[in-house]
């Protein structure tokens, strides 16, 4: 794509290209994030409460993979969405504090 500077002259723009690359990258991770989530579980003997812990830390990574990767949330245009959700991840965090409150007072 060419286009023309205030002179006249042609200049490029270059378009990035997203190789396949860094999708099989994130692919692998979310394997592996759920491998590590199956064994974690499948290992009856390990505290109840670290198996909880690190299903929850394997969660947000693998959110975190999904948005960045599949989703393109880590490309330019789009902070909308991304407000967007984090002010859904606030309006249900808030609920569910409140849900939790509200039953334990």
């Amino acid at each position: 794509m060419t286009s023309h500077d205030s002179n006249g002259g042609a200049v490029k723009h270059r378009h990035r290209q997203e190789g396949p690359q860094k999708h099989i990258v994130a692919f692998i991770f979310s394997i592996i994030l759920t491998l590590i989530a199956f064994a974690a579980v499948a290992a009856g003997g390990v505290n109840t409460a670290f198996t909880v812990l690190l299903l929850l830390v394997m969660a947000v990574l693998q959110v975190l993979v999904q948005l960045g990767y599949w989703m393109h949330m880590k490309d330019k245009g789009h902070m909308i969405p991304i407000v967007f959700m984090a002010g859904g991840f606030f309006v249900a965090g808030t609920a569910i504090i409140a849900a939790l409150y509200w039953m334990w007072w």
